[in-house]
């Protein structure tokens, strides 16, 4: 049997097993395993199981994700998150449907330091579905625009998604944070418009906050000051030189971890916030081993030059290859969780990038929005899923019909970003 057919049956055992419900990372370290050994040998196998941990723990480059992660725990736990949907609320004040709007706003920001989707939609959800209940918002407004704003975090810098792709990738992760601002922002600004049309089309799903004096909106931006503070010092760190992304990830947990202590954050609650990071990290870092141990075995059996060579003697276009691996992305994100979709397709897809001559941080760019598409999509969109746990009284149906039209505003903006592509290249010009 030759390598190809050997790859091509380990991606098949891959799908049956995730169908199957086996965790993940397992079925990613299963057939790498069994598939290396079975084109190179038992002993190569083993020797490769003892070695790829070692290689993908000590990565320095990994140490990145623990700390964006947290950020992000220590953000929620301090209060933060509580004062910058308080600011956002009073800024809007008055707006139709300025709540939801507001919602946006916040996981917008929020995401800004915490770099993780599922988080960003956790966290807004405990404190601002409430609020939105409590002035009478339709659930599935408030819950749909929740569950759309918690996907920010994963485009808008500094993201444990583009990270994970520029690190696999060997793509420069400033670069890649660069590139995600302006596709981040135009999310942000896209899902508030969104918000307006859908309040113009059926006002009655809301109603018009308590509207808000300038001074009062001028004093409520102190509540946004703390995240902005961490994002800038962060990024323009990283953009001027003066600290890596990985030594940025170090300095922005610091800076957050003293605006705890500083709002009085008990032992308790740092010890509940390094517990967190720490489960979370290990599931990230269960599928990096699971993914570099799969990424070999595709390696050795040669599947993606096969693949490569199809296409060239099918002469599609690169465009039409680009189109083609995004609906495939779009298919995965119905039933994959985001980082475990990145870390298992990058290896076999990027060859083919490669081949073609396509800009890698604009495929980048467009793959991790398609990622983040497969978060709101049914049969399950986790950060869906994320906000039915936070609401149990919230059918999901009636969280997926409301999520819909945020899913058409990503629609148009990833074809914005497909046919313009300066959109995503402009800052790194």
């Amino acid at each position: 049997m030759s390598s190809e057919m050997i790859g091509a049956i380990g991606l098949g055992c891959l799908l049956l097993l995730m169908a199957l419900r086996v965790p993940v990372a397992l079925t990613m370290l299963l057939v790498g395993v069994v598939g290396f050994a079975q084109i190179v040998g038992w002993g190569a196998a083993i020797a490769q199981l003892k070695s790829v941990p070692v290689e993908v723990l000590s990565n320095y480059s990994f140490s990145a994700v623990p700390m964006f992660i947290l950020m992000g725990v220590l953000a929620a736990h301090s209060g933060m998150a509580g004062k910058l949907f308080h600011s956002t609320r009073v800024i809007c004040g008055g707006w139709k449907g300025g709540l939801a709007i507001a919602s946006v706003g916040s996981c917008g920001i929020f995401s800004a330091i915490s770099g993780s989707s599922l988080a960003t939609a956790s966290t807004m959800t405990r404190v601002a579905l409430p609020e939105m209940e409590r002035y009478g918002y339709h659930r599935g407004l408030a819950t749909g625009t929740l569950a759309a704003g918690g996907t920010l975090g994963i485009m808008i810098p500094p993201s444990i998604a583009l990270l994970i792709y520029a690190i696999l990738t060997e793509q420069s992760v400033g670069d890649m944070f660069m590139a995600g601002m302006i596709p981040g922002l135009m999310g942000l600004v896209m899902y508030a418009l969104t918000v307006s049309v859908v309040m113009r089309l059926k006002p009655s799903l809301a109603v018009a906050g308590e509207p808000t004096a300038w001074s009062e909106k001028l004093r409520s931006l102190s509540g946004l000051v703390p995240f902005f503070a961490v994002f800038l010092v962060m990024i323009l760190g990283i953009y001027q030189g003066v600290f890596t992304p990985t030594e940025g990830a170090s300095v922005g947990a610091f800076a957050t971890l003293l605006y705890a202590l500083a709002k009085g954050m008990r032992p308790a609650g740092l010890w509940q916030s390094v517990q967190e990071t720490l489960a979370l990290s290990a599931v990230v870092f269960f599928m990096l081993v699971g993914a570099e141990t799969l990424g070999y075995f595709i390696s050795v059996s040669r599947i993606s030059f096969s693949i490569s060579d199809l296409l060239y003697a099918a002469e599609l276009s690169p465009m039409l290859v680009v189109l083609c691996i995004l609906l495939l992305y779009f298919l995965l994100g119905m039933f994959m969780d985001s980082i475990a979709m990145l870390v298992i397709t990058v290896p076999v897809v990027y060859p083919i990038i490669q081949s073609l001559g396509i800009d890698p941080v604009w495929f980048g760019i467009i793959t991790v929005l398609t990622v983040e598409l497969g978060l709101i999509t049914p049969p399950v969109g986790m950060n869906v899923f994320v906000i039915k746990a936070m609401a149990p009284h919230v059918g999901l149906g009636e969280i997926f019909r409301g999520v819909s039209p945020f899913i058409a505003s990503d629609f148009i903006r990833l074809a914005l970003l497909i046919l313009f592509p300066i959109l995503t290249t402009f800052l790194l010009l």
